[in-house]
């Protein structure tokens, strides 16, 4: 069964599949050909509040890097065309606390699938 991933903050981005790359504190034991399941929100849900599966979607790259290492086009991989490098990093800071500039994080690249009609 894939894992849950919220992105509770690039849902339209998933909607609208301009997000094909994300970055998280953790998520280290990932791999490459596992399966995600994107979700609105996974934690922090009420009491008998269905979770609201948007698509899964298979996993073709992973890696380990610093957060302020991130690219132009990783920002618009993420769903955020607008932002410059700079502006990413901050907006990710201030969405993780716990996270700084320098601190490494993990990349996750994703496929939509082509054949496969959404969960909704």
């Amino acid at each position: 069964m894939p894992r849950l991933m919220s992105v509770a903050l690039t849902t339209d981005q998933v909607l609208d599949r301009s997000k094909t790359v994300t970055r998280r504190a953790g998520w280290t034991a990932l791999s490459v050909g596992d399966r995600v399941t994107l979700c609105r929100k996974v934690m922090g849900r009420r009491a008998g509040e269905p979770l609201d599966r948007i698509v899964t979607v298979d996993v073709v790259s992973v890696r380990r890097e610093r957060l302020d290492t991130v690219t132009a086009e990783d920002v618009a991989a993420e769903g955020f065309p607008d932002m410059t490098p700079e502006q990413f990093v901050d907006f990710f800071c201030a969405a993780h606390p716990a996270i700084g500039p320098a601190d490494l994080v993990t990349r996750i690249e994703w496929s939509y699938p082509t054949d496969e009609v959404e969960e909704r």
